[in-house]
């Protein structure tokens, strides 16, 4: 903690973060205190200018462009992070199978990574993201609510956001298991699943700490490049990326419609960037008293 709070770009990106947290958890009692609901709609205030009723004005509809943009930042956040868990959590297992297992497995499991990194990232994801899961079999309604949709989002960013941090593990795995402790640990009877778990995990937690931090901002310029395109988080569920989708229409007549979550887009990349940055600097034995 010494060590990250020393780092200044670490700080600015932990204090954006915690505003935009703050902000976000707050919008039931900011809409309670300026009597607003995020989904209210009056069409007689179509693109209203700031004032004491609005403080950021209204957009096309009427509806209050503060409270979305809360509104939309727990939706983009929630994905970011949840979808950065699940890749976390996906990559971990697969670098470490590979890892201590080596041979045929290492093989395998290293050729999946490869092809799906092969994969042409954002096409992959538009494909992805038109699936119709009724024409897979799957109940239709299951997936008709606003979060069962954000959850798709989840999966399927999550089904290709996984292979750097495989690639980390695996590297740090490589390195570990042939460490005294490990061989020791392997003499006195501990299983392969005891010593991943209870052993190696813990020595190579610091590229999965780093990679996942890194990785939320991408994850929420691709949940927003999907919302944009209309395959992502869809209406009336706000996000960021849907708003900037809704605004283009109104570009020339209220660029304040995409300057506002454009810019919280640029502002929580640029945040969660800078925090693993200083986690990176942080947690590297090296940096220690540099």
């Amino acid at each position: 903690m010494r060590g990250l709070f020393s780092h200044a770009s670490a700080r600015f990106g932990l204090a954006i973060l915690l505003l935009l947290a703050g902000a976000t958890g707050a919008v039931p009692w900011i809409e309670q205190g300026l009597g607003l609901d995020a989904q209210s709609i009056d069409i007689m205030a179509q693109l209203a200018a700031p004032s004491a009723a609005h403080p950021l004005g209204t957009d096309e509809v009427g509806r209050d462009l503060l409270v979305r943009l809360l509104r939309g930042g727990q939706v983009s956040l929630a994905v970011g992070l949840l979808t950065a868990l699940v890749a976390a959590l996906f990559g971990t297992v697969v670098g470490l199978l590979a890892g201590y297992l080596g041979g045929m497995a290492d093989a395998l499991l290293m050729r999946l990574t490869d092809g799906v990194i092969a994969l042409p990232l954002l096409p992959v994801l538009i494909v992805l993201g038109a699936v119709d899961p009724a024409k897979l079999g799957l109940p239709a309604d299951a997936f008709q609510s606003e979060w069962a949709g954000l959850g798709r989002i989840v999966v399927i960013i999550g089904l290709v956001g996984w292979t750097t941090v495989a690639r980390l593990v695996r590297a740090a795995t490589l390195s570990v298991k042939v460490q005294d402790f490990v061989r020791a640990a392997e003499a006195l009877g501990a299983g392969p699943g005891r010593i991943m778990v209870s052993h190696i995990l813990p020595n190579v937690a610091q590229p999965v700490i780093v990679a996942t931090t890194l990785s939320i901002g991408n994850i929420i310029l691709l949940e927003s490049a999907l919302s944009f395109l209309g395959l992502g988080v869809q209406p009336p569920l706000p996000s960021w990326g849907n708003m900037l989708s809704n605004a283009l229409d109104q570009l020339y007549n209220a660029p304040a419609l995409a300057l506002w979550p454009g810019a919280l887009i640029f502002l929580t990349v640029l945040a969660f960037n800078l925090l693993g940055d200083g986690l990176q600097d942080a947690l590297d034995p090296r940096s220690i008293g540099r």
